[in-house]
């Protein structure tokens, strides 16, 4: 079973963490295989436990929040399966852009038209 933050994603959420006034690329997405929980996260602050992202529980508002890395092991270790990195996931859009698009959706979605609609709400103008 792999690790739910290997060390180069570690020391790129520490970096991201370093500057938590810009509004960062996930770096990572760990998800609950058996629901419908998901994290997209982009930034680790200096204790290395608290994780920032857009946190998606699978109540339909998904939000922009802090979490515990240690809390998020204790969870993975209660599960039949436990939680899983999506290993292809690559963020290509800023949390934000990721966060609008999920509370359109009601769960953090990555279709592309999607978080183009998203972005377009963002500046202001109609995406078709």
């Amino acid at each position: 079973m792999l690790p739910l933050i290997d060390e180069a994603t570690r020391e790129l959420l520490l970096a991201n963490g370093r500057e938590p006034e810009r509004d960062h690329r996930p770096v990572l997405k760990l998800f609950n295989p058996a629901g419908p929980a998901s994290w997209l996260i982009c930034a680790m602050e200096a204790d290395g436990d608290t994780l920032y992202g857009l946190c998606d529980l699978g109540f339909g508002e998904p939000e922009l929040g802090y979490v515990s890395l240690e809390e998020l092991k204790e969870v993975s270790a209660g599960l039949a399966i436990g939680l899983e990195r999506d290993l292809s996931f690559r963020g290509n859009h800023s949390v934000s852009v990721y966060a609008k698009a999920a509370r359109i959706a009601g769960r953090i979605v990555e279709d592309r038209d999607a978080l183009q609609a998203a972005m377009g709400r963002a500046s202001g103008r109609s995406v078709r």
